[in-house]
């Protein structure tokens, strides 16, 4: 998906959600365990009561490895139905890969050939030629690590070079920004570090940011907006937990698509300020 595409379906549905599909065999509502296929049952029925309020969906892959061979089949089928069912979907595969050069293009075409995701998250921490084999791809992105929302971001991305006092992760996205083009590398930004996103506006002000850490982990989608948007929204507001667990029980799509929803009309209020829609 290009960004003019990308921009486009923001506006059409005047949103920048993306609701991460971290689904955990332990935690859906216990119904669903009589499919023969339980996770992907849940996946479909987020799908389906969210996909006009979410321009992005974020299968978090550690969920589905966990599971072997049977956790990639779901992946797979939740994959095939989005692209068969909402192709003006954005993909992401939250993978956080990145290695040697040649191993990375493998896990490059395991991603954007074999399963048709749109990006993957990749962490840069190998360097340049670690994630070059991302870029690769027409209208694929690789969406860096940066700035992460855990609390354990601080043992090194906050760590500063004595010569010119900037941090690490300042260092990666001054560094990697050069490696692509706004056109194919998105940065990955907690919404918990919101503040420091005036600053990081001023390093890459165009390239789209993919915000974790809504909900549950505490970001602030008002302050999230007021730092990171830009001319072409730039922003891809990531909540997980906080809406597909919103509820436990039979009637639970009721309730995903009300936290769902109040996502969304935020962020077209936020939308309507920057002039970005009417």
């Amino acid at each position: 998906m290009s960004i003019e595409e990308l921009f486009k379906n923001i506006k059409k549905k005047k949103s920048f959600l993306c609701i991460g599909l971290d689904s955990d065999i332990n935690k859906i509502p216990e119904f669903l365990l009589k499919f023969d296929d339980p996770i992907f049952e849940f996946n479909k029925r987020i799908i389906e009561t969210t996909y006009d309020l979410t321009i992005a969906y974020k299968p978090n892959l550690a969920f589905y490895e966990c599971m072997g061979v049977k956790g990639w089949k779901t992946l797979e089928k939740t994959v095939t139905y989005i692209k068969k069912e909402h192709p003006d979907i954005f993909l992401i595969a939250d993978a956080k890969r990145g290695d040697i050069g040649n191993t990375s293009r493998m896990y490059a075409k395991t991603f954007f050939e074999n399963m048709n995701f749109d990006a993957i998250t990749v962490s840069p921490y190998m360097g340049e030629d670690s994630v070059k084999p991302f870029l690769e791809f027409k209208d694929k992105w690789a969406i860096i690590l940066a700035l992460n929302s855990n609390t354990g971001s601080k043992d090194f991305q906050f760590i500063k070079d004595n010569i010119d006092n900037k941090t690490l992760y300042e260092k990666v996205i001054e560094t990697s920004k050069k490696w692509g083009s706004k056109e194919n590398i998105m940065y990955v930004v907690g919404a918990t570090k919101s503040e420091m996103l005036k600053e990081i506006r001023k390093i890459i002000p165009d390239n789209f940011l993919l915000i974790p850490g809504i909900g549950t982990q505490g970001g602030n989608l008002s302050e999230v907006a007021q730092y990171g948007l830009n001319n072409k929204c730039g922003l891809i507001v990531n909540s997980s937990r906080a809406i597909i667990y919103a509820d436990n029980s039979n009637n639970f799509t009721k309730k995903v698509r009300e936290k769902a929803n109040e996502l969304k009309v935020e962020m077209e209020k936020q939308l309507i300020e920057k002039g970005l829609i009417n």
